[in-house]
């Protein structure tokens, strides 16, 4: 075992030097973002650990750095920031290198303290025979501590699958913890032999030894896993955000494989609680495995812009990298709905303004990375290089007709459409609806770097040109 643990030592040692050489080809990559995180090299997929910590805010994520087709084992990958817009790529800050996590360091989150950061994630270990759901898999919850937020110091087994319910498959995975009346609290995504998604939840007074006092469940089973899962309270109401897989895709919200949103929770859920009907929290092609924390102002969700098992391709990955993060969105809890809108900080990217009215149709060229204001009156049809999007009865209807690569139709519920927020990065869509209340996020790539916005029907348009966010790599330790 410990010449494997050296491999992988090794291993993560050659990721950290790997990236800053693909750096290299970056500016001739035209579906590049300017202003969303995306690895250099490999496979990124769910946010990690996101916190504010000692003034600077972090951003761990799911890295496979070398594949970008995501089937190696997974590492943290880490960005770094004081302000949102100037990021720092930090060596790679988790790897699996010890037994209860050598297949893979899986999701989890961060707890700030006043003597250093507390990373719990989920070891993934996988043993060569078994179904992986009641044989053959081990989840483990590990906990790793980092002084600085840079430099990991250890990193401890605290529960095995045994310490949790019996009831359960061995998928239990995803803790999300926070403090609260000076007792710690960790949520994690669940499936029961019965194939039924639920969420677990413990406590602790140490941040080392847990205890099973909770599960949080639907009165009939609502898909058959629940994962990174997230619980917090923002203005007076409390939510349960989580990633249900096996929900049946039936309509807005549940087109793409695995839905995810959130639950309104009613009660105490650390005793007795009743969750309420399930909100998806975008309409769009890639969201997936949101995050929240808070910055002591703000509560801030960073997600995953893809969606596992999808049947549409990503061509970034003949470039050698897969995937990027959602811009950081503020929420707020407002007329019994969460909403979401772009960080404040990103108004400072903003250059070129070009403003118009337009009555009937109207045709504009844009930046390829665009902030689009859309105010109208009455139905609307939009067309930005290959995406539509058109009112239809009720709904917002998003088409990808150029540069989809597989992505098609997907359609939002919208009773009455006032405005529109689009965030263009150069493969990147960000689509905020009416203030927030409703978001589509999507990828595309369209073939011509130019972009053209044309509009039919009566509003007027905003368009600013955006910078790209400042990223640099820090030495290589």
């Amino acid at each position: 075992m410990n010449v494997l643990r050296q491999d992988l030592q090794r291993l993560a040692a050659l990721a950290e030097q790997a990236a800053p050489a693909a750096d290299q080809a970056v500016p001739a990559d035209p579906w590049r973002p300017g202003f969303h995180l995306a690895p250099a090299v490999g496979f990124l997929n769910d946010p990690n650990g996101l916190c504010r910590f000692r003034g600077e805010y972090h951003v761990f994520y799911q890295y496979a750095p070398f594949d970008p087709e995501g089937r190696s084992v997974r590492f943290w990958g880490h960005y770094k920031s004081r302000d949102l817009l100037n990021w720092e790529t930090c060596p790679v800050m988790l790897c699996p290198d010890a037994p209860f996590d050598l297949h893979g360091v899986y999701s989890g989150s961060a707890l700030c303290g006043e003597d250093g950061l507390y990373l719990y994630y989920t070891g993934n270990v996988k043993e060569e025979e078994g179904d992986y759901i009641l044989t053959g898999r081990e989840s483990n919850t590990v906990l790793a501590y980092s002084p600085d937020g840079v430099h990991l110091a250890w990193k401890r087994l605290l529960m095995r699958n045994e310490d949790y319910p019996p009831e359960l498959t061995l998928h239990v995975r995803d803790p999300k913890v926070w403090e609260e009346d000076g007792r710690y609290y960790m949520v994690q995504g669940a499936r029961t032999r019965e194939d039924a998604g639920e969420a677990l939840l413990f406590e602790s007074t140490d941040k080392l030894r847990w205890t099973h006092i909770h599960t949080l469940r639907t009165e009939e089973p609502f898909g058959y896993m629940w994962e990174c899962p997230d619980i917090f309270e923002i203005d007076g109401q409390q939510l349960l955000l989580t990633c249900p897989q096996g929900v049946r895709r039936r309509g807005p919200g549940f087109e793409n494989p695995y839905a995810c949103g959130y639950f309104p929770v009613s009660g105490d859920v650390r005793s007795r609680c009743v969750l309420g009907e399930f909100v998806p929290l975008d309409y769009g092609f890639d969201f997936y495995a949101p995050q929240t924390f808070t910055d002591g102002q703000r509560r801030l969700l960073v997600g995953w812009m893809g969606m596992p098992d999808a049947d549409y391709k990503n061509p970034t990955a003949a470039q050698g990298w897969q995937h990027c993060l959602t811009v950081p969105r503020e929420l707020r809890w407002e007329d019994g709905r969460l909403r979401m809108r772009p960080a404040r900080e990103l108004e400072a990217l903003r250059g070129r303004i070009r403003e118009t009215a337009f009555s009937g149709r109207c045709e504009m060229e844009v930046s390829p990375m665009s902030d689009l204001l859309v105010s109208c009156e009455g139905d609307l049809s939009l067309n930005l290089s290959g995406a539509e999007l058109r009112t239809e009865e009720g709904t917002l209807a998003l088409t990808i007709r150029e540069g989809g690569c597989g992505r098609t139709r997907r359609t939002a519920p919208v009773d009455t459409l006032r405005n529109l927020r689009i965030l263009a990065d150069a493969s990147t869509l960000e689509i905020f609806v009416n203030d927030g209340e409703t978001v589509l996020t999507a990828k595309w790539y369209p073939e011509d770097r130019r972009r053209t916005l044309a509009l039919e029907g009566r509003g007027r348009v905003t368009a600013y040109d955006l910078q790209p966010m400042n990223l640099v790599r820090s030495p290589a330790p």
